[in-house]
């Protein structure tokens, strides 16, 4: 290989920094307590018949295993693209454990009575399918959020499909199969509300609380909860923040606090008691964005602090290796089970151009970066400021 040297470039500069950036952040999770890192290798999947997926969101379980929730799941013995449309299903789940030292995943793609894969979450209405997303454990059921979508006319939405409700998933006493595992459906959010509780889920004190993106304005984020003791039918027992304040029962987007004024469709929202604060994970809201942002807040449904980037995304970046020009990257979260005195977060690029799925086994599954824990820089963090 010919080397030649040229003058610096701002484009080669930047390439430097986050190459630099990216080491960094691998020689710290090499030097911290690596083996309750999540790792999603390709080549692990593969043995498992997983290609690839997004979302991640994790769900710790009282067992001490994580369950993962991913969305549209690519399967088999190597990735197809038929035209635009990948060979899938359309939600998939993982189950992890971290014993002694040793970091086990286990993919799940559920089966049909004929052994033929299909989406862990079905559809409760016709022509849908769930985009399954955070989740939450009440005694020893596990609840999933579940994001009605549908086919639209590609004039109406920018990436051919449009939301079309919100539904909950019942697991109950989620066993060691979870091909064996009992789903139950329960209607939430019905189509029409255009902001549906799915984005990040919560338990505080005696409550499931669901954040909700409204499709409109400034995308803020809204706030709705469901008491445990409501569980037993969840449309009837859903609450949702006022403006002014205040709980009401049902939802009613337009008379909503907006809790972020610019929300994301994924995020995480986790307490950590070491800190006193609330964190919130999540892409800038930006268009496209490479930023990564940590916001912070004193209670759960703010004041939110407007964010400091934390990480930018170096698939996104013109200039770093392997760039290309189609990837797009999104589902920033945390992972706050997997943490010691550090930050754990993941994310997921993928390409506009879909045939390049079969060939670019770079992209499309999850992406974990480890790192030390940010500064809150937020005005509330330091009041002598």
């Amino acid at each position: 290989m010919q080397m030649h040297l040229k003058k610096p470039t701002a484009g080669r500069l930047l390439a430097v920094f986050f190459c630099c950036a990216f080491l960094a952040s691998q020689a710290w999770a090499a030097g911290a307590d690596s083996a309750c890192t999540p790792r999603f290798p390709l080549q692990f999947g593969q043995s498992q018949g997983w290609l690839g997926a997004d979302a991640a969101y994790s769900i710790p379980l009282p067992d001490g295993r994580d369950v993962w929730i991913f969305g549209d799941t690519l399967y088999g013995a190597k990735r197809v693209v038929n035209g635009n449309d990948p060979k899938m299903v359309r939600n998939s789940i993982g189950i992890s454990t971290c014993k002694a030292g040793q970091w086990k995943l286990t993919y799940v793609i559920r089966k049909d009575s004929e052994g033929r894969p299909q989406s862990f979450f079905t559809p409760r209405l016709p022509n849908t399918w769930y985009w399954a997303l955070d989740g939450f454990v009440s005694g020893r059921d596990l609840w999933v959020t579940l994001l009605c979508m549908r086919n639209a006319p590609a004039k109406s939405q920018a990436m051919g499909f449009a939301t079309c409700g919100t539904d909950l998933a019942r697991i109950s006493s989620p066993g060691p199969d979870p091909q064996q595992w009992k789903i139950r459906v329960f209607p939430l959010v019905a189509d029409g509300a255009h902001a549906y509780p799915s984005a990040s889920a919560v338990v505080f004190k005696k409550d499931a609380y669901l954040f909700a993106l409204k499709e409109s304005g400034t995308r803020p984020l809204l706030a709705t909860r469901i008491p445990f003791a409501g569980l037993s039918d969840p449309a009837a027992h859903l609450q949702y923040l006022e403006a002014n304040g205040r709980w009401r029962s049902g939802f009613d987007p337009q008379h909503a606090k907006a809790v972020m004024q610019q929300g994301s469709t994924e995020l995480s929202i986790r307490y950590h008691p070491e800190l006193h604060r609330w964190l919130a994970v999540m892409f800038a809201p930006e268009a496209f964005s490479s930023r990564i942002l940590l916001r912070t807040a004193p209670t759960l449904t703010g004041p939110w602090s407007e964010g400091q980037t934390i990480y930018r995304v170096p698939e996104m970046q013109p200039g770093t290796p392997g760039y290309d020009k189609d990837t797009f990257c999104y589902a920033g979260k945390e992972h706050p089970e997997f943490e010691h005195r550090d930050l754990v977060f993941t994310y997921v690029c993928n390409t506009m151009a879909v045939p390049k799925l079969a060939t670019d086994l770079k992209i499309y599954y999850p992406q974990v970066v480890r790192m030390p824990m940010p500064k809150d820089d937020s005005p509330a963090a330091h009041p002598n400021h």
